[in-house]
């Protein structure tokens, strides 16, 4: 059994110790928002947040973490169901196109406003490294500095 708060909920999970977050955040908890893209955390298709830290979820033991909280794009959404700034702002600049990778990027990304609140175009290539099959990297960009825009004006 691994404890962790996952998307705010504390839960009891009965799996191995060294089974990758992904899986049990998948399988076993029905969170379909982080994806399995190369399994080698180099795509960011997996990202969640873990105490806050945007981290690939594919090498992620789930026993490495216990006790931690980790926050899937499923969970961003604020409590009365409105969408958090930077979905919105990726729905405004109409990011995704196939949105397989989207939810990676979202959570990066949201990661990356905590921390840089009014990030510069260096900052966003040295934070966002996910990768995108379908080349929405201009739209990407935009959406990152309109979520800015929008919690600056909070």
């Amino acid at each position: 059994m691994v404890e962790l708060v996952v998307n705010g909920r504390s839960l009891s999970v009965d799996a191995e110790v060294d089974k990758p977050l992904l899986w049990v955040l998948r399988e076993d908890l029905g969170l379909l928002g982080p994806k399995y893209g190369c399994g080698i955390a180099q795509c960011g298709a997996c990202r969640v947040l873990i105490d806050g830290k945007s981290t690939p979820s594919c090498i992620t033991p789930v026993g490495s973490i216990a006790g931690a909280s980790v926050v899937t794009v499923e969970g961003l959404a604020q409590a009365n169901g409105a969408l958090s700034a930077v979905q919105q702002a990726w729905l405004d600049e109409q990011v995704p196109q196939c949105g397989f990778c989207q939810p990676g990027f979202i959570v990066a990304t949201t990661a990356l406003l905590e921390a840089k609140p009014r990030p510069t175009d260096a900052d966003i290539d040295e934070a966002i490294t996910n990768i995108c099959r379908c080349g929405t990297y201009p739209r990407i960009r935009r959406a990152i500095h309109r979520a800015a825009a929008m919690l600056a004006e909070r």
